[in-house]
């Protein structure tokens, strides 16, 4: 029985490009995308594993989504003369919905529930036009520094000179700026000042004021407590010789 097609879409499709020099590590990315609604789990397989590190190297890709596989070249002498014979494949099977172990779920798979795709490796050398072409590009970059630099070397002392003074009359200016602000600062911190002496006199003139009435009132009650006093008990005092002589009258 026929396997089914491949149900995730690969970019690249059938080729892995690894351009040198191959003196560091070559990383490659193989974009896996799945078009479908279900989760389709994944692994990429290679006929040379210890020449390539794959990271992710198997997985779950979910509905609508897709994953980048980092594919990474470890460092070799590449020979020109002789042809990649590595390569690549993708296998893909249908997630279960009841899935809860993946490596369970590969080592049950059927024959006819799995999906590959094949790609295979090329190695290219930077060719000697590119190589001629940076080297044209680096002596281009390196002439019009040294230019700069040149130019800014013949510029006449004089102008560094003008600019310096222009420098110091600013900083200057600025110092006397500042000396005024700080001149104005003081005169107003003089003024709140005063007016704050002010109000501390007019306060404690209005205390004052209001306590000397207070103490007048309170004396004035007092006496007029005394003198209520006074009349009452006199009042008394005749009523109760009043009372005697009516007494001796009788």
């Amino acid at each position: 029985m026929a396997r089914p097609e491949q149900v995730l879409v690969l970019e690249p499709q059938h080729e892995l490009k690894f351009r040198g020099p191959f003196t560091d590590v070559i990383t490659a990315t193989l974009k896996l995308t799945n078009p479908t609604d279900r989760n389709v789990c994944f692994k990429v397989k290679t006929t040379a594993p210890r020449r390539y590190c794959v990271r992710p190297n198997s997985g779950i890709i979910d509905a609508g989504t897709s994953v980048n596989v980092s594919v990474m070249l470890q460092p070799f002498d590449y020979d020109p003369n002789e042809k990649s014979k590595h390569k690549f494949m993708v296998q893909s099977m249908l997630a279960p919905y009841d899935m809860t172990d993946m490596e369970g779920v590969w080592k049950e798979a059927k024959p006819e529930e799995l999906m590959d795709s094949k790609l295979r490796c090329t190695f290219e050398m930077p060719l000697e036009n590119d190589k001629t072409h940076d080297s044209e590009c680096n002596k281009i970059v390196s002439s019009s520094a040294s230019s700069v630099k040149s130019d800014h070397s013949a510029l006449p002392k004089s102008t560094s000179v003008s600019l310096d003074d222009g420098e110091v009359k600013k900083i200057m200016e600025e110092c006397k700026r500042l000396q005024m602000e700080v001149q104005r600062l003081r005169e107003e911190n003089k003024q709140i000042r005063q007016e704050d002496d002010g109000l501390r006199k007019r306060k404690v003139t209005s205390l004052g004021a209001s306590h000397s009435s207070s103490s007048t009132m309170a004396t004035s009650a007092m006496r007029d407590e005394g003198l209520s006093t006074r009349i009452l008990a006199l009042c008394v005092l005749f009523f109760v010789i009043g009372v005697i002589i009516g007494k001796l009258a009788l």
